[in-house]
């Protein structure tokens, strides 16, 4: 299932760049000048999250929240606007935005906070047994929790950083939970070229291992086919 941004920004430059950025990520989005043409949007799609500027004509940012709380929209709302002070923030938080970024930010900083409240708003939607929740690849094993939209693994519910490597492989991993996969294959499936040496493979998992297992001599979750390969247990 698709994911939908809806980007309400009167600087077509700023639109586009964040939709570059979203659009990278995998999601779907549309664009928008004003506030006007923001609400008609929101009213004809299922938007999981707007990211909406505060200061645009025909409509501004604060007037488009409004209207879409008094039409009962519950998904996630990031404001942006080039002020700063404490009361924008606070006009921006009351009338029933999610979250403030400030202009000029870094890409990454807002991308992070999509892939935040997108994770929060669906896992309401689930607690509320609301239909059209934004599909987040996650998945879950045990007490590991892992999600490739937002690149982060809790074990147990605690946070455990990876590097991208050993995310990836991980990640291979838990997606074919009981399959073995050779050495040969994990590194072709994560390196995206032929094998030549599979050293490195050993070294990765024995990493993970220390980072998700309570005893990595004993572990529960990565376990080694003799011979064959590696496999994350059912």
């Amino acid at each position: 299932m698709e994911t939908h941004i809806l980007v309400v920004e009167d600087d077509a430059e700023i639109r586009e760049g964040v939709a570059i950025y979203l659009k990278n990520q995998g999601y779907t989005v549309h664009g928008a000048a004003n506030g006007a043409q923001g609400l008609e949007l929101a009213r004809q799609l299922p938007i999981h999250l707007a990211v909406v500027d505060v200061m645009m004509p025909v409509m501004d940012g604060i007037t488009m929240v409004m209207k879409l709380r008094d039409e009962g929209c519950e998904f996630p709302v990031i404001m942006l606007s080039a002020k700063s002070e404490d009361i924008d923030k606070i006009t921006g938080l009351n009338i029933g935005a999610d979250d403030y970024v400030t202009k000029p930010f870094v890409p990454m900083e807002l991308l992070a906070r999509v892939h935040s409240h997108l994770r929060r708003y669906e896992k309401f939607l689930r607690a509320t047994g609301a239909a059209a929740a934004p599909t987040l690849r996650t998945y879950v094993i045990g007490g590991l929790e892992l999600c490739e939209d937002t690149a982060e693994l809790t074990v147990d519910g605690t946070p455990v950083k990876l590097t991208p490597l050993e995310f990836k492989i991980l990640a291979l991993l838990m997606k074919n939970p009981g399959r073995v996969f050779s050495a040969e294959e994990i590194y072709e499936r994560v390196w995206n070229e032929r094998a030549v040496s599979t050293d490195t493979i050993m070294v990765h998992i024995r990493n993970i291992r220390e980072k998700i297992e309570y005893d990595p001599r004993e572990p529960k979750y990565l376990k080694v086919v003799w011979g064959i390969g590696y496999k994350i247990e059912k």
